[in-house]
């Protein structure tokens, strides 16, 4: 190739120097410990989101969970020996002869012996002694008696309503646990 010469111009008169080319600042080298640092914190933060969406995912957890409703305390009875009601016993269990011998602690708790009437129910196989009550009120008078009788459940029902409307009356039926092979005997009066 032929050499040319450029015609001379206002640049080749610069004063003498070092510099070549075009100057720029130095790019700023990171240090490996800072860079091993970000990658640290970044997998821990990509960790703790990924185990949070797993949970979250799967339900485990809960983040607007449904406000737990407060249970009202029931309000506790305190039983009432009340002679003035009628009390009718029923056997609802295949051993003779428990009304009789229940009617005989109910008479000697201060009952009298017209208002309690023992007899059979029309099954044999009621799993718990329990004491009977029509109305709300009654509620005590049949704590009452369960406790007169050696403990017992109690249950408001209309199953056994009185014949008399003038009278409340309490029904004892008693249960396999009162019998030989049940646990608890019926009291003696």
């Amino acid at each position: 190739m032929p050499r040319t010469t450029f015609p001379r111009d206002r640049f080749d008169e610069l004063p003498d120097t070092d510099r070549v080319g075009a100057h720029r600042a130095e790019n700023p080298r990171m240090r490996g410990w800072v860079v091993l640092l970000w990658a640290a914190l970044a997998t821990i933060v990509l960790i703790a989101v990924g185990i949070f969406g797993t949970l979250l995912a799967a339900g485990r957890i809960d983040l607007f969970p449904e406000p737990t409703p407060t249970v009202e305390p029931i309000p506790e009875v305190t039983p009432v020996v009340d002679t003035t009601f009628d009390v009718l016993i029923l056997n609802a269990t295949p051993e003779q002869g428990l009304a009789t011998q229940m009617k005989d602690v109910v008479v000697g708790a201060g009952w009298l012996a017209d208002d309690v009437q023992a007899g059979e129910a029309g099954s044999q196989d009621f799993a718990e002694t329990t004491v009977f009550y029509v109305n709300a009120e009654d509620e005590a008078a049949a704590a009452g008696l369960a406790q007169v009788i050696g403990g017992a459940a109690t249950e408001q029902s209309d199953a056994y309503p009185s014949a008399d409307p003038e009278s409340s009356q309490l029904t004892v039926v008693i249960g396999l646990d009162r019998t030989a092979a049940g646990q608890t005997p019926a009291p003696t009066p």
